[in-house]
């Protein structure tokens, strides 16, 4: 699988990602648990809609 997000944007959604999750504790709300979906794009540098649609955040080295 290649990945399709770069490291800013990986950044950014674990960032985000934990405030999610941060808020769904603090009103005990299970929406918090998307946190965890933004967490784990993050970590795998893989996003499946964004292959589906083509994007890709990456950049690539040019040889």
């Amino acid at each position: 699988m290649n990945k399709n997000v770069g490291q800013v944007e990986r950044g950014i959604r674990f960032v985000v990602g934990l405030a999610v999750i941060g808020a769904g504790v603090y009103f005990q709300s299970w929406w918090g648990a998307i946190g965890l979906v933004l967490i784990g794009t993050a970590l795998m540098g893989w996003c499946p809609p964004y292959a589906l649609l083509g994007i890709n955040t990456c950049k690539t080295k040019h040889s």
